[in-house]
């Protein structure tokens, strides 16, 4: 991963850390802009370390890079601060793609993990309560803003509304500014945090 890393353009590993102790040390000495960070590590946790870390370096962004697949254990890394999760198997393409969103503070989740995160969240979820106003968006955007965390592409929602693509780009565009959220995993998570999605839909 350290070679993998190094290998891109623009980034330089600074520090490892073999467990969680260690990890919170070198961040609160070194500052680091990104935090790899493994699940499974000894002595302190690395969800523990997670919630200690925001405490003691909160710009620090943190991606996750772990084995665990359980959505339940997803969601709460993603809950405690962490701003991405990737699966060890990932390639050098999707590791790049993650850190570059990152470094624009966006979040990024790689799509099977959305899916998964999703689909645990709406089962947990049978009947969701109507949507509160505190974001303030209209039936149309609510509409739209379903079909995007559900994956369909701009085409896609323009065809099946009966809209043109500039329209929905432009609600898109609205609902990011809005919400203050500018990429696709961060709309999934609001959606799920705020219950704006159900198994109807």
């Amino acid at each position: 991963m350290r070679a993998l890393v190094m290998d891109l353009p623009g980034y330089a590993v600074i520090g490892e850390a073999n467990d969680g102790s260690q990890l919170l040390a070198m961040v609160e000495h070194l500052s680091p802009d990104i935090v790899l960070l493994d699940i499974s590590m000894k002595q302190t946790g690395g969800l523990e370390a997670l919630q200690q870390l925001k405490r003691i370096r909160p710009h620090s962004k943190v991606l996750i890079l772990s084995m665990h697949t359980d959505p339940a254990l997803i969601m709460q890394a993603l809950e405690s601060g962490a701003h991405g999760y990737l699966l060890k198997d990932t390639t050098p393409t999707e590791l790049e793609h993650a850190l570059e969103a990152l470094r624009n503070n966006e979040r990024y989740l790689s799509p099977a993990i959305a899916h998964t995160v999703i689909t645990q969240a709406l089962t947990r979820n049978q009947t969701a309560p109507e949507p509160s106003d505190t974001h303030n968006l209209t039936a149309r955007q609510l509409e739209i803003l379903r079909l995007i965390v559900r994956g369909k592409s701009t085409r896609e929602i323009a065809n099946g509304l009966g809209l043109s693509v500039k329209t929905v780009e432009t609600h898109r565009s609205q609902i990011m500014k809005r919400l203050q959220i500018f990429d696709v995993a961060g709309l999934v998570l609001f959606a799920v945090r705020e219950q704006i999605i159900s198994l109807d839909d």
